[in-house]
Formats: C-alpha cells, structure tokens, sequence
C-alpha cells in the first residue's frame, strides 16, 4: 500500500476516530505469559459485537415482551407492533421497492435456503465458486453452473455473461453473489453483475453479510432482486436475519416451514386428512412463533447505523484497513490473499499467510499471549481460499511446527475483521503482535487438542 493512500485515509478520518460503542469493550482476558490485558475482538466477520445501543434498545424492550400476532393482550399487541414496524426499518435501511417483501429469518444462511426452496421449477443457477458457503451450498435441487475465480471485477462481469449466454433464454435463472469477500473483503461489481443478469432474463440475489455492517446497501441502486444478510454481522445478537425482496417466487413457493403463522385455514377432509390454505404475505414463509428481540435488535443497528452515518463509518473503516496493510506490509513474511489486487476497494476483512507458520499455531499464539482474537483455517468459503493459497484439500497441518517450510504452500490463513466498534488501539496491538512474532517466535508452547491450537499448559 502507497504512503499517498494510507495519507488521504488518514486525512479522511480526520473528525471521524471515534468508534461506535459496543458490548464487550472493556473486558479483560488473561495472558499465558501473566497478567490481563483488554480483549480485542478482530473476527467481525464471523460475528460482530452488539452495538451498546442495541442492548439498551432490547433491555428497554424485554419487559413488554410478549407473543406476536397471537394475543389480544396489551403486551402481544405493543409486540406486534414492534415486531411489524421492523419490518419497515429494514425496508427503509435497505431502500427497497414498494412491493418488496421483508421476511425474518434466522440468518443469511437460512434466508438463501429458504430462497433455494421457493426456486420455479428447472430454475438454472449460477454461483462463483468464491462464495460463502451459505451462498455455494443451497441450490441443491435446482441446475447449479459454479463459475471460476474471477481475478478482476471486469473478468467476474464477462464470466458471468459468458455463462447465461449459453443457457435457455426461456427458462428461469438465478444469479447468486457476495456483495464484499469474507475472505479479502474485496467488494464485488453487485451493479454490473445485476445489469448482465437482467440483460439475460434471469434474477439475482445478493448476500450481503459482508457488506451490509460497512456500507449502505441500496436494493434500488443495485437493482438486485434479493438480499440476505445476518443480524450477528450487522451488531446485533445471534439468531436472526432477513431475505428482501420480490414477492412472487416467495408467493407461488410452498411454505418454507409448515406450522402455525403460515396457514391462513385448515379444515378436515372427509377422508381424515387436512386441507391448509396458506397465507400469501411474508407470514407465509415465517411460521412459528418469531424471534421478536432478534427482529427488534436488528431494527435498532439498522437505525443505530444510519444515524451515526455511512460516510464517517466507511471513512473510519478505510483508516484502520490502511492501518493493517500498511503495517503487514513491512512484514516479508506476510502474504495478503486478494483476488482483485492490492488496489481494489474492500471491506475490513484482510486474510494472509506468514511464511513458515501454522497458521491455527499464529492465531492461537495471537489470543493466549497478546489478547487478540482472530480467525484461521478456510472460513467456510473452502474454493476460495484453496484457490488463493493454491494447497491441496487433503493436506493437514499440526499445531505446534510449521505448516508449509519456506517457499512451500500453505494450506490454510488467518484473518483479521474490524468494524464500527474497533478502537484504533486494537489494530495497533495486532500489527506489532504479528511484527514480534514473526521476530521472536512465540513465547509459549502449544500442542493440538481437538483439532485446535491451544498453549500447552501440561508443564
């Protein structure tokens, strides 16, 4: 990374070095080698901390608590209440059409499954092989072209038109795509990829767990016809997530999950079986009783988000990305993975390799001697990352010796995540904790247990 750009960074987030409060800040973990030191939690890519006032915001809420469109009750009505208007927060946070559809569901995952079931029939899907596994996996049942690599955003654009050019014009189609990497965090061209998918005839639905904790998403700029994106990302609390967009492949589909909330009417037949008429609203594809603080949470970052303001957010976030590259990049021993290249814009999720080590054995060195929590192994996005470190799938690595000897391949990386509620000092921490190691080695000796790198405390 150039001094110019990690200088026009900084000077972006001159009046925005503030981090957003969030849940866990000032806890305190102990170190192997003695002492406490506060945790700093750099694996938002996996799960964000909640944003401190979407605690309060559910804190405020938990006394009224009460079960959603079942009771005539004060506390079920004002439930109903909340659980609806968020609804419209969402609509409003993703500036989706007018006769888009918010449905709640447990995560991204869940959301791109419960699209995968409401797929026309013979409907032709098309994927990188760069995805999230929540994107590659749940197309089980319909025609699924898994596309290579691209290596830039104008080569991921031409693979795709190549792609839909050779399929049945008449049938229906289904493009899926990341919105930014959970591997390199490099953005992807969601607005052009959109473009050739309608020039095509077919839809597309974008995941935007990435995307959406560290850029505004606009369903109308991007003209896409889906989005998915998690709770536990965008700074709210496990278990809930949404898919927007189009209603009529949700309509004609049947019911994600049979069960109460999705029947509009069930009678007896003659014959002892049941006939069920089921509801063509979002209620369709929610049955059972929903998770109302989980809807309620996300609701609150969505507003806790747009007020604090994406512009001072991203320009914050382009600081400590620059802040990271800029200090692995004095480290020869350290390789950044990127498929677009060093240039291209990205999220703060940053993945690499360090000459000569485990990568599970740096990670674990990481935590139980500096207090930094990271992540490593292939980040549920198995193809891309092989495909990054070029190893082989059958490869194992043991904790405690070095994965891959110099000049060798790895076989899998660590990455570092960060976000609104990251302090500068953590950042700083990680990269001269990454500087000592690769000088020093570890201080502690570490062994395998359960497939994990842990410091061996058996002496």
């Amino acid at each position: 990374m150039s001094v110019s750009t990690v200088a026009a960074a900084r000077s972006a987030c001159r009046d925005t070095s503030a981090s957003l409060p969030v849940l866990g800040r000032d806890v305190t973990v102990p170190l192997v080698t003695g002492g406490e030191v506060t945790y700093a939690a750099l694996d938002y890519a996996a799960s964000a901390p909640a944003l401190q006032r979407v605690w309060d915001d559910v804190a405020a809420y938990a006394p009224y608590y009460g079960s959603v469109h079942r009771g005539a009750g004060y506390l079920s009505q004002l439930s109903t209440d909340l659980f609806e208007n968020a609804r419209g927060t969402v609509a409003g946070f993703l500036d989706c059409r007018e006769d888009d559809q918010v449905v709640f569901t447990r995560s991204t995952t869940d959301s791109l499954n419960l699209l995968a079931t409401a797929l026309p029939a013979d409907c032709q899907v098309f994927v990188f092989e760069t995805e999230h596994h929540a994107s590659l996996l749940p197309w089980k049942d319909a025609r699924v072209t898994y596309l290579d690599a691209p290596r830039t955003p104008r080569q991921a654009v031409a693979t795709l038109e190549r792609a839909l050019a050779d399929r049945d014009p008449h049938g229906p189609a289904l493009v899926c795509v990341t919105g930014a990497s959970n591997v390199t965090g490099e953005l992807w061209p969601v607005r052009e990829l959109a473009a050739a998918a309608h020039a095509h005839g077919a839809r597309i639905v974008l995941d935007a767990a990435q995307l959406a904790p560290h850029h505004p998403v606009s369903v109308r700029d991007l003209d896409v016809d889906w989005v998915a994106f998690s709770g536990h990302k965008l700074y709210a609390p496990f278990g809930s997530g949404v898919l927007a967009g189009r209603a009529d492949w949700l309509r004609a589909a049947e019911p994600y999950l049979a069960g109460g909330g999705a029947s509009r009417k069930v009678t007896r037949r003659e014959d002892g079986g049941v006939d069920v008429e089921w509801h063509d609203s979002v209620a369709r594809h929610e049955a059972g009783s929903p998770n109302v603080i989980g809807v309620h949470s996300i609701a609150s970052a969505c507003r806790a988000l747009t007020e604090a303001g994406f512009d001072r957010l991203v320009a914050r976030e382009q600081y400590l990305i620059a802040k990271v590259r800029e200090g692995l990049a004095e480290v020869p021993a350290v390789r950044v993975l990127s498929l677009f290249g060093d240039d291209a814009p990205r999220v703060g999720v940053i993945s690499f390799v360090v000459e000569g080590w485990n990568s599970s054995h740096f990670a674990a060195a990481l935590s139980a001697e500096y207090g930094i929590g990271v992540r490593d192994g292939l980040f549920c996005a198995h193809p891309l990352v092989r495909t990054l470190l070029g190893s082989d799938p059958q490869s194992q690595g043991e904790c405690g010796a070095p994965e891959a000897a110099p000049g060798e391949k790895s076989l899998n990386a660590i990455r570092v995540s960060f976000g609104a509620g990251t302090p500068d000092e953590h950042v700083e921490r990680f990269v001269n904790a990454v500087k000592d190691l690769v000088r020093d080695g570890a201080k502690w000796n570490y062994r395998t247990e359960d497939g994990r790198c842990v410091p061996d405390t058996s002496a």
